[in-house]
């Protein structure tokens, strides 16, 4: 709407409205011109989608860990959209008066996972009201360091983090991009935006547990999120370059293959398992999952 005021394009009584705070009274009229979807320059390219759903008005695909979503400076090609744009070619309503998906929530190039993307203005419309109400369900497998316990007097002692019942850790902060390194985000107290965070242990491994499987699950979507908050907690994920960094593990615990494995995985083990949300369009209620990737699973063979 901010776009097509940008434009002119919307008039009450006449008058062109610039103000996005501007309301309209009763009796007034108000004249939107909404104009026809046009091709953008983000091009086609046939690549090879995994779709779980797809109907009229959106679309839920599984994304492979090193696909990009959005086209950006260094990235023009190869990405999600231009997948997109490829395979939903004349299903494509238009975003914002463009012929383009409406990406409604991201994942990092390096995670793999579950994304759901509008077909339409309102299938979009709709969607990008649940994730800013955080209603929609999006539950995260992940490999991290140590094992994120209440018995952990260290962990509990973490600032933001508390536990709830069933040895449930939530991580409460702020988030912010780095002051110093603008590719990462750090956690604060003051400023920075609301961020929510929990994490259930799945399994251990190691003798004594020096690596942990864990399902989190946000409250909130920050960038990088569950990266930053891991390693907030001292449990970063297992190959992630930015966070997580490189741990000596002895090999008391591990078994040398396991740890080949551990160091030698190249990405952070993170990937989105569940997705659920309401249909903007039908209202019902949807939820879909989708299993591990070939190299998580690999990883946790080895463990």
């Amino acid at each position: 709407m901010v776009q097509l005021m940008a434009k002119g394009a919307i008039q009450i009584d006449g008058h062109v409205v610039t103000d996005a705070k501007a309301k309209p009274h009763a009796g007034q009229t108000v004249v939107i011109d909404v104009p026809d979807a046009v091709e953008v320059e983000t091009i086609a390219q046939n690549i090879p989608l995994d779709v779980v759903f797809e109907d009229d008005d959106l679309i839920v695909v599984n994304k492979p860990a090193g696909m990009v979503v959005h086209p950006a400076p260094g990235s023009p090609r190869d990405t999600l959209v231009n997948a997109l744009l490829h395979h939903c070619a004349d299903s494509l309503s238009g975003i914002g008066g463009e012929k383009r998906p409406g990406i409604v929530h991201r994942i990092d190039k390096d995670t793999s996972g579950l994304l759901v993307v509008a077909k339409n203005d309102r299938a979009h419309h709709g969607l990008a009201q649940q994730f800013e109400r955080h209603s929609v369900e999006r539950y995260y497998r992940a490999v991290c360091y140590g094992v994120p316990d209440a018995n952990d007097p260290r962990v509990r002692g973490v600032r933001g983090v508390n536990f709830e019942p069933g040895n449930i850790m939530k991580i409460t902060t702020h988030l912010a991009r780095h002051k110093t390194d603008r590719q990462r985000q750090a956690v604060l107290f003051d400023g920075g935006r609301h961020a929510v965070t929990r994490v259930r242990i799945v399994d251990r491994f190691g003798t004594p547990p020096v690596v942990s499987l864990v399902e989190c699950w946000l409250e909130t979507g920050r960038t990088h999120q569950i990266r930053v908050h891991m390693a907030h907690t001292g449990h970063g994920l297992v190959g992630d370059p930015v966070y997580g960094g490189r741990r000596k593990i002895s090999h008391k615990s591990l078994t040398p293959n396991a740890i080949n494995a551990i160091q030698g995985f190249d990405r952070q083990a993170l990937h989105a398992a569940v997705l659920g949300f309401e249909h903007p369009v039908t209202g019902d209620m949807m939820r879909f999952e989708a299993e591990l990737p070939a190299d998580m699973i690999t990883l946790l063979s080895n463990l």
